[in-house]
């Protein structure tokens, strides 16, 4: 980004936080977080890292596993729901992270312990996903392609040159038309290869003229190889470095840098352009004027309209004049400590862009669909209704669909608030959504939770919802659909139908559907109810939308004294406290339930087994678990939840099962499991998850058994 005093200020305040090499108060795995492994080729908890210096790039070593321990947890798992698509015609937003140098909590592919670690969750706002740093080659950690790819958005890792290091990088990449080439087919293997979808050219160096041509090179050579390898994929240029090899920021789309800009996907505009620039920029690009992303600095940098709490000035001109944005550095909101906590500050600042840019994107875009709400971080763990961890954690990777809930602002208290509610036991995951406050007797209120796009087929489809609920309160969903005569129609789904009919705006809703209660997979938990719904499905009917619907339960009889809803008036007008949670929802096809396969269906392996001793009355274990179905067998699941259980020869011992994390791909590194000496036998359970949300059974899974060593 372009050199100024703020710059420069900002650059040595990152530098003076960076964790000192020698500082005996960082942890080891504190400390790889700022720099790669210092040998790869090691087992290791898994981590991601960048690639530094053209040699390693050239080498191919991040790519062979020989070499590069890491690799088979630094592939993404989550295609896109479209693979090969291509952007919308339509102005898009991008998000650049930026987020203190890059490679922090999101740095570990199988999550770490900090709660409050960074992460965006509005992805109904985003249509493209660039992770940000000033290594060489930034590849994005695969939490964050898992994230955005179940979103529908695009991810690009960066690849950038600055200062004399990066001119002299140059030189040598350009230094020959081979050479260039070279490299560019580099960058499109490492994207096909780890699951994300392009890069992001950062050249922020002044160059000979005689470089030039090798340059273009390189992006064309870059474009045509990206696309060959994955469809759908983009390369966008920054606007730093002129086609007349200048470091000059040009601010808009012109003759100095559209040469590149033809050669590519998209422009990223340097964010100090002024207030005519991006008409400018759309006339030059002409049927191309989506392609031109006009650059928003948060931090507020010499920005158009100041960034920060004002990035919607910016974001109301660009959809005025009809161009892109690129929103650079939202982390912002957490690095600055934005009061009165992260999770409130960051809802309410891209309810601002929400409000300013309007929501152009929906999802899920087909079945089955599943939503746990799960935000990726939390205070515990739970599985189907029961506490399986207690321990604080975060993963990206773990995100579920997010729900598009509203932000109302600090001005505005409604009598209820939907929130997602980490404090309370969630049914799975770390959190559920929970409304809370105060209702009228007759009132219902509803919001809506996914803004959807979903065809559907002739036939029924299946329903289930988890409530958790105080007793006077009542929670159910309602689904919007659209038909192809453009005709909309609602269908209420509640357990009581009475009480909701009861009340004065139950004609919001063209039918209703009573749902049924459903045995819970985990009968000692008394809090969860699980709900099922059968729903008759269309072929010209469109799901659209789906909302959770809440009201208060009524008592009593009707008689001439009490209003339409069964309460008297005195009642009708009296608040009173609601409270209630929805733990998950899955929608499926009745005929198309997750198989799972038996656990002799699978292989399973550990390798690079390692013990030390702890103390005298225990032993450490690592080792990385491994598993796979036969050629015979073909099935893919969205996750692993991966348990043990320590078993001692005392047959009418209790066996302890630990909860030890989540796999996004077949494999898992155990690090320093503590090991009891009493243990005669450790059995690993590797659960898979269906993409509707089915768990198969601890007993049905495949198992890893192995014996500590005397």
């Amino acid at each position: 980004m372009p050199f100024s005093l703020r710059r420069l200020l900002r650059l040595l305040r990152d530098i003076m936080t960076l964790p000192a090499a020698d500082d005996a108060a960082i942890s080891k795995g504190e400390r790889r977080q700022w720099e790669p492994p210092f040998d790869a080729s090691r087992p290791a908890p898994p981590i991601s890292y960048p690639i530094t210096d053209l040699a390693a790039l050239a080498s191919r070593s991040y790519l062979s596993e020989d070499s590069n321990f890491h690799l088979p947890f630094n592939r993404a798992s989550t295609l896109l729901p479209s693979p090969g698509a291509s952007l919308p015609p339509r102005r898009r937003l991008l998000v650049c992270h930026d987020f203190q140098g890059g490679y922090r909590d999101d740095a570990a592919p199988q999550g770490g312990a900090n709660p409050d670690a960074y992460a965006l969750w509005h992805w109904h706002l985003v249509d493209v996903f660039v992770y940000f740093s000033h290594y060489l080659v930034t590849l994005p950690p695969p939490c964050w392609t898992n994230a955005a790819h179940l979103h529908g958005v695009k991810v690009l890792g960066t690849f950038i040159t600055e200062w004399d290091k990066g001119a002299e990088i140059c030189r040598e990449m350009f230094a020959t038309q081979d050479s260039a080439q070279m490299y560019a087919e580099r960058l499109a293997e490492l994207a096909a290869a780890l699951g994300f979808d392009g890069w992001l050219i950062n050249i922020e160096v002044k160059l000979d003229i005689q470089f030039i041509d090798n340059l273009k090179e390189f992006v064309n050579h870059l474009t045509k190889r990206m696309h060959a390898a994955v469809p759908g994929s983009l390369v966008i240029w920054y606007d730093a470095i002129t086609v007349g090899g200048d470091l000059d920021w040009q601010d808009k789309l012109n003759e100095h840098n559209k040469p590149f800009f033809d050669l590519c996907d998209g422009l990223f505009v340097n964010y100090t352009w002024k207030e005519k620039y991006p008409r400018d920029s759309a006339a030059t690009a002409g049927d191309r004027k989506y392609d031109v992303y006009m650059g928003i600095d948060v931090f507020g940098r010499n920005t158009f309209g100041g960034g920060q709490w004002n990035t919607n000035v910016a974001l109301d001109l660009l959809k005025k004049d009809d161009v892109s944005t690129a929103i650079f550095a939202p982390g912002w909101i957490y690095e600055t400590k934005q009061q009165p906590d992260f999770q409130t500050a960051q809802n309410r600042w891209w309810g601002l862009v929400e409000k300013s840019w309007d929501v152009l994107r929906s999802y899920p875009k087909r079945l089955p669909f599943y939503s746990d709400f799960d935000q990726g971080h939390g205070y515990q763990v739970s599985s189907e209704g029961l506490q399986v961890s207690g321990d604080p954690w975060n993963n990206i990777s773990c995100q579920s669909f997010q729900p598009m809930l509203k932000y109302t602002g600090d001005e505005v208290q409604p009598p209820v608030r939907t929130s997602i509610n980490f404090k309370d036991e969630p049914y799975n995951g770390g959190d559920c959504v929970t409304v809370q406050g105060s209702l009228k007797q007759n009132a219902i209120f509803s919001e809506q939770l996914f803004n959807v796009g979903l065809s559907m087929e002739d036939g029924y489809v299946h329903l289930f919802y988890s409530v958790n609920a105080e007793a006077n309160s009542d929670l159910g969903l309602s689904l919007d659909f659209s038909s192809r005569n453009k005709e909309n129609t609602s269908i209420l789904i509640a357990e009581d139908i009475a009480t909701f009919s009861r009340k004065k705006q139950h004609r919001l809703y063209s039918s209703y559907v009573q749902s049924d209660k459903v045995e819970p997979h985990a009968p000692d938990n008394q809090n969860w109810v699980i709900y099922r719904a059968t729903v008759q499905s269309s072929a010209s009917y469109t799901l659209i939308g789906i909302n959770i619907v809440c009201t208060l339960k009524t008592s009593g009889k009707m008689n001439s004294e009490a209003d339409e809803d069964g309460s008297s008036e005195e009642d009708a007008n009296r608040s009173w406290p609601y409270h209630a949670s929805l733990g998950h929802i899955s929608i499926r096809n009745m005929d198309k339930n997750t198989q799972f396969p038996s656990a002799e269906s699978w292989v399973t392996e550990g390798k690079y087994i390692s013990w030390s001793n702890n103390s005298n009355t225990s032993k450490l274990l690592s080792l990385k678990i491994s598993w796979k179905l036969n050629t015979s067998h073909q099935a893919s699941f969205m996750k692993y939840n991966i348990y043990v259980e320590k078993l001692i020869a005392d047959s009418n011992a209790k066996v302890s099962r630990s909860f030890l994390g989540v796999a996004t791909v077949e494999a898992f590194y155990v690090s320093d499991l503590q090991v009891p000496d009493e243990v005669t036998s450790l059995k690993f359970i590797i659960q898979a998850c269906g993409c509707d949300g089915s768990r198969q059974g601890l007993k049905e899974c495949p198992k890893l058994f192995l014996v500590p060593v005397e």
